[in-house]
This record gives structure tokens, sequence and C-alpha cells, in this order.
């Protein structure tokens, strides 16, 4: 395809490049591949680390392939993708835990269609890391064969084989995003979201590099609540009780964010599917047209399940993440002897200091392993009360 260079330079990114903070190396990267069809391929690969913005480059990416203009932002085409509407660009968003090979063959049935409106038919996977074997196998070989004018676009946090096929790295082109600054954060909060400046840099300095987080943390006092609430845990767990507590609180917290955001939308889905299914309705024939209902409400109640455990999970993660980083910052006050160092949680470094002196820097990282094995066992299906309970009490404080 042909396209006008973008005006903008990749320092200071405009149109849909605008939406990609903190990364001028992948923008400008990604700028060339749309301007000379000679640098452009069938299949890419965008990597980085939870709040890279890895997704968000792809959307922009995608954006800029179907934009005559390269990406402007303001065009009919732009604004279709960004909100997901485009008709020749498919956003595989999983809402549960995996996408199974059912949806991946409809995902590679689509993507052989010959673009209608845009310059490519584009397929972008968020979290392709969730794709099963089967799925995995199913994509594969659409990228081997690949339709003439069809884009792949593959969004996963690394290149472990964990995450995504040898075979599918082998044949994509690599992507790779960093965890934005601080700076970069905040400046975009301010710019773009109208944030106050000392709260952006307070939302940025706190977020861990995730973007989406310091946003919500900036605008939401749930979520700043809920933060501090997980960040008093460590100096709380004096005793046994005060662990089992303290884990009852963070399964609670997961269920009730679960509840609110499944239960309104649980309650559409199910009324919109039985409506479509003639449930309830009378007259002649209609026992015959509702047969096989049952199945599908099925299915539709396994999605719902998937997602609600999905929810739960993150949630729990977003709380084990920022407990890791607390314990990071306690190891590193340890090790350097409180001496000049970054800290995940800037605003919580008296308690990161009151845990250094009394765990030490063997302590933390002990409790890091700890973190990271409850995180491992949540993956692995165990029950979130018993996986959280072990890690409390695996926190607990020595006794005075």
């Amino acid at each position: 395809m042909t396209a006008a260079a973008p005006r903008e330079t990749a320092a200071e990114p405009g149109g849909v490049w605008a939406q990609v903070v903190g990364q001028p190396d992948v923008v400008a990267e990604l700028q060339a591949a749309v301007a000379d069809p000679a640098a452009m391929t069938h299949a890419w690969l965008f990597t980085g680390p939870p709040g890279s913005g890895r997704s968000v480059a792809a959307r922009a990416f995608a954006a800029a392939l179907q934009c005559p203009e390269g990406g402007d932002g303001t065009c009919h085409a732009c604004r279709t993708v960004l909100a997901g509407t485009h008709a020749d660009v498919k956003i595989i968003v999983p809402d549960g835990l995996s996408i199974g090979a059912r949806e991946a063959r409809e995902m590679v049935v689509g993507a052989s269609r010959a673009p209608s409106q845009g310059h490519w038919q584009i397929v972008l996977v968020e979290d392709a890391d969730r794709m099963t074997e089967h799925a995995a196998n199913a994509v594969l070989k659409m990228i081997e064969e690949p339709p003439a004018r069809t884009v792949m676009l593959l969004c996963v946090p690394s290149l472990h084989p964990d995450d995504v096929m040898v075979t599918i790295r082998s044949r994509c082109r690599l992507v790779s995003l960093r965890t934005p600054t601080v700076d970069a954060i905040a400046d975009v909060l301010v710019r773009r979201d109208g944030v106050d400046p000392a709260m952006a840099a307070w939302a940025a300095a706190g977020s861990g590099g995730h973007v989406g987080r310091a946003r919500r943390l900036a605008r939401d006092e749930e979520a700043r609540l809920a933060r501090k609430a997980v960040l008093d845990i460590p100096r709380s767990l004096v005793s046994l009780s005060a662990c089992l507590d303290a884990a009852e609180e963070l399964v609670g917290s997961a269920k009730e964010e679960t509840e609110a955001a499944t239960s309104a939308l649980d309650s559409a889905e199910t009324e919109a599917l039985k409506t479509s299914l003639g449930v309830g309705a009378r007259g002649p024939g209609i026992t015959a047209a509702t047969r096989g209902g049952a199945g599908a409400l099925k299915e539709l109640e396994r999605k719902q399940k998937s997602r609600a455990t999905r929810i739960g999970r993150d949630s729990l993660d977003r709380a084990l993440v920022d407990l890791a980083g607390l314990y990071r910052d306690a190891l590193v006050l340890a090790a350097t002897r409180g001496g000049a160092a970054t800290l995940n949680h800037p605003d919580r470094r008296a308690d990161a200091e009151e845990l250094a002196r009394l765990i030490g820097a063997e302590g933390a990282l002990r409790r890091i392993d700890a973190i990271l094995d409850c995180r491992l066992a949540l993956e692995q299906n165990v029950k979130p009360q018993i996986a959280v309970e072990a890690l409390t009490v695996a926190l607990r404080l020595p006794a005075a």
C-alpha cells in the first residue's frame, strides 16, 4: 500500500500514535512499515510487560494501516478501528480464561476474507498468550499460509514458550515495548486526561509503570483506597489470626469486584439469548424452534463463569503485584542500607523502611518468592482462599 508519511516526528507522535506512551522507537518502526510497503509483513508479535501498551500500539498500527494518511486519528478509518467497529479489523479481547480452538477457527475464517473497506483484513489478538494449544496451532497454520491481504497482530507479555509458541514467534516480526517512565505516564495523564499534575505524578509513581493503572488511580477514589488497603497488609501480619483476616479481605475484595463487573452483564446476556431463542414464547412450532436452546444457555453460562474467574484472578493479581512491589522496595532499602533508590511505592517509603528493618533483605526476598508462588497457584486453579491464606501466613512478620 502507499500512504503519506506521518507529519509528526517519532519523538512527539500525533494522530493515532499519540495513544502509544513512552515508546518513540516503536512508533518510528511502525510508522516506517505503514509508509513503505516493502517494510510490511503479514504477522507481527507485540511484546512487553503489563502496562507497556502492547495492545494500544497494535490498535494504533491497525488504524494507521487502514488510514489513507498513515494514522491521522481524525478520519473514519482511524476512529472506527480505535473504537473496534471497523469492518476489516477484527479485535479479539478474551474475557475468559482462554481462547479456544473454535474461537481460533472462526478467527481464521474471518481473516481469509478479502477486505471490504480498508487496505487490509486485520486480526488483532490481545492477550494471545491465552490461546490453547489447539487454538495456537490453528493460528500458526494461517500464519504459515497467509491470505494476500491479511495482517495478523498478536500481543503477548514475553517471548517465553509459555506465552507464545516458538513456531509462531519465528514467523512473526517482533515489536518490543518497554515499561514507560514515570515522567512519560504523568505527562500523558496531564495532557490527555486533564489530571492535576500533583495527582498525575503520584499515580504514575505508584502504578508500577502501568498506564491504565495510573489513570485509574488518578481518577477513582475507590482504586486508591483499594491500593492503600493492600499496602497496609504487610505491617498488619503480626499473628496467625491477622494473616487469616488479611486473606479473607483480599479474597472478599476480589469477589466483590467480580460481582460488580459481571452481575448486570450476565443478566443482560442471558435475557438477550433467551429472547433470541424464543424462550417463554407460545404458538405453533415454538417447541421445535427452541429445541437446542438449553445447550446454548449452558454454553453461555460456561463463558460467563470463565469470565468471572478471570476477573477475580486479575483483581487478586493486581493486589499481589502491589505487595511484591512493596517487598521489593524493602529489599532494595535493606541492601542499600536506606540509601537513595527508586521505589515502586515511593509514597510508602516509611513502610518499606520498617519492613527492611524487621525482615531484612533475605526475608524480603523470601516473601517475594512466596507471592510468585501464590500467583502460580492461582493460575493452576488452586482455590483462591487456600492460596491466599498460605501466602499471608508466609508473609507473617517475625515475633518481636
